[in-house]
């Protein structure tokens, strides 16, 4: 029986000329083979998302936080559709009663919360740029943002004010009023009317214009509705310009996908806010969720109380990055591994029993009901009971945490792939598709895509196995970056985007990712190292958490930091006799030896080249970090900061191994 493949060609691919690599043929997913879905009726604009669903579903709940009772979290209280809409109508006239209107860039800066959402749809209703400022952003960037976008009003978490007071003088040139999303301190007053500024808290701003009404302006789709600042692993955060008409292609696209998996999504759906709304995965999906009516409950901001919150809410749609997943699967791989030993081989029996039936090709519910209900309904309940689907991106999702969880999650687990450049998903996995473990899955049907080859990564589009550089076209795609003509230039290559990600067709028509384009560099010898790859390889030794590989064109052999996994190193050095808690196990030199000897073990598995073997480590007790500016909010590697901080550690461990043997 032939594969069934979910994507089909609609261009030729073309060879190389005039200096252009040659690209693959042109593909579009199966699903939008009658053409991309026709783009939802009365739906030109991000406000008519809010404003439709209003009419449509006044009474549901919309927007969720826990209250305190007698200072314990309780239950989740609720405001419908019309209560937020009574609120953003207030606070729209009070921003146009200090001013400000059409084109003027608003920022908004805090975690999320229900004001986060109310003051965005503020900025859709009234045709104002929304330019979310990272709450995990120092105050640096921030800093550089409000001056390169000229930001006016700045919507405020009240704890994050004294952060924000740190960018003046400078952003005062351009800041005019600050709203707190709580209370303003009496000092924080004197000290922003000292730069000739207005702060309000939430209350009072609400009163501002309450005696005047303005009328909302006409809304084109190609009017920019949101201005999102990438936080980039090298240089300064870019302004990626999102048209309305790039989110309700996304919207459109990915509605159909549901519909076409038979998992569309419903005004009962409940969905818990945690990932910021300043990042483009989240705030599609709140969009999505806001389009079908459908509930939003808000975290209260601290990871480790986040299971209780899930617990709380019953969210149904669970969206992750595969930081959070890798902490859930090490959760409760601990959990199995120290139970007793009738309980593991149960659990363990379970589990080979119903990934071979997935295997098979059975669907997720039919593989093993009765083990569903008398080993895995644990884990479900633990993320509340009603999680039917957990969606994972912003970074590459182990496999085996994938698989894993396919099998004791009671819950399609899919992984998508996109940029805040492509307005977030353009690749998702398919639920019930073993096949496409470790991928991102077909395009949605909203995007054509192609490779382009690579040719000094040895990369080529046009081979039997197709692998290059991922171009992207459609209404999704951005609008440019703000300011940044020649950066713009650089990407978007006669209606292209040209993403730097290196992926692979398989033949069912889904993408793997295998490798950054610009993250490859030369040894001394003069082989090639795509190190992200190598990162990947690597990545899989349980005894590590985080792996970066680091070599230069002056030194011969590649080096690596690791952020080793405690539990296995002092697990390791019981059964070894190596006494010393985590941090002096990390400096032992046994310890880096054995760290060693696990990654020969997969370099040999893996077949690596001689040159890719890792042939010095230093091992970091402390997770690679934002805090250190290591890592960006998703959890990428900077590696130009991960250098400058490891420097002296770098040239250490190249004098001490200069040597190294083959």
């Amino acid at each position: 029986m032939a594969q069934k493949s979910y994507i089909f060609e609609v261009e030729r691919g073309r060879e190389a000329k005039d200096g252009q690599p040659s690209a693959g043929p042109v593909y579009r997913s199966f699903f939008a083979k009658d053409g991309f879905p026709a783009p939802i009726e009365g739906l030109d604009s991000c406000w008519d998302v809010f404003r439709m669903s209003v009419e449509k579903y006044p009474g549901n709940p919309m927007l969720g936080r826990r209250e305190f009772v007698n200072g314990k979290a309780g239950k989740y209280v609720w405001r419908s559709y019309k209560e937020v809409y009574d609120l953003v109508m207030k606070v729209g006239n009070s921003i146009r009663s200090c001013g400000f209107g059409e084109g003027v860039r608003c920022g908004i800066y805090g975690a999320n919360c229900a004001e986060w959402i109310i003051s965005m749809e503020a900025c859709n209703a009234h045709g104002l740029y929304c330019v979310p400022l990272y709450d995990t952003l120092g105050a640096g960037a921030i800093e550089f943002i409000i001056s390169h976008a000229e930001i006016s009003i700045t919507f405020v978490e009240e704890k994050k004010i004294p952060e924000l007071l740190k960018t003046f003088p400078s952003a005062a040139k351009h800041l005019k009023t600050l709203v707190s999303f709580g209370k303003v301190t009496p000092e924080q007053r004197e000290e922003v009317q000292k730069f000739g500024l207005a702060i309000y808290s939430w209350d009072e701003f609400l009163q501002v214009g309450q005696d005047q009404k303005f009328d909302l302006p006409m809304k084109k789709k190609s009017d920019i509705c949101t201005i999102m600042y990438t936080s980039g692993t090298t240089g300064d955060p870019k302004g990626v310009m999102i048209s309305n008409e790039s989110i309700i292609t996304l919207l459109a696209g990915v509605k159909c996908l549901l519909e076409s998996v038979n998992e569309s999504l419903h005004d009962k759906d409940v969905y818990l806010s945690y990932l910021p709304l300043a990042h483009i995965f989240d705030r599609v999906i709140e969009e999505l969720f806001i389009l079908h009516g459908a509930s939003i409950g808000f975290w209260r901001g601290d990871v480790k109380l986040l299971l209780e919150d899930i617990a709380q809410l019953k969210p149904s749609i669970f969206c992750a990055v595969p930081r959070v997943l890798d902490r859930i699967y090490s959760g409760l791989t601990q959990k199995i591994s120290s139970g007793g030993f009738i309980k593991k081989m149960m659990f363990n029996f379970a589990y080979s029993y119903k990934f071979h039936n997935l295997k098979k090709g059975q669907e997720h519910v039919e593989a093993s009901p009765v083990f569903d209900k008398i080993v895995f309904d644990k884990v479900k309940q633990a993320l509340g009971g009603n999680v039917r689907i957990i969606l994972s991106g912003a970074a590459p999702l182990s496999t085996h945490v994938e698989s894993f969880l396919r099998v004791v999650a009671c819950a399609h687990i899919l992984q998508g792939y996109g940029l805040t450049e492509t307005c977030a998903g353009s690749f998702v996995s398919l639920p019930n598709e073993i096949s496409m473990l470790g991928t991102v899955g077909p395009p949605v049907p909203n995007v054509d895509v192609r490779l382009e080859s690579v040719p000094e990564m040895g990369y080529d589009a046009l081979s039997s196995t197709p692998r290059g550089e991922i171009c992207m076209r459609g209404n999704t795609v951005f609008s440019g970056y703000y300011k940044r003509e020649d950066l713009t230039k650089e990407v978007l290559i006669d209606g292209w985007f040209h993403t730097g990600d290196i992926g692979e067709w398989q033949p069912d028509g889904s993408m793997k990712i295998i490798d950054r384009k610009k993250n490859i560099f030369k040894l001394s010898q003069g082989e090639y190292v795509a190190v992200e790859n190598l990162e990947n390889i690597y990545g899989v030794v349980s005894a590590i958490d985080s792996i970066w590989i680091y070599g230069n064109s002056f030194e011969s052999f590649l080096v690596a930091v690791i952020n080793p996994n405690a539990q296995a190193l002092e697990r390791w050095a019981k059964e070894n006799g190596v006494t010393g808690d985590f941090n002096s196990l990390c400096e032992n030199s046994r310890a880096k030896d054995y760290i060693l000897g696990e990654l020969a073990k997969v370099a040999k598995e893996k077949k690596l080249k001689g040159f890719e073997f890792i042939k010095a480590v230093h091992l970091d007790p402390v997770p690679f970090d934002m805090e250190r500016d290591l890592t960006t909010p998703t959890y990428k590697k900077k590696r130009p900061q991960l250098l400058k901080y490891y420097q002296n550690i770098i040239d250490k461990m190249y004098k001490s191994g200069s040597k190294p043997s083959a």
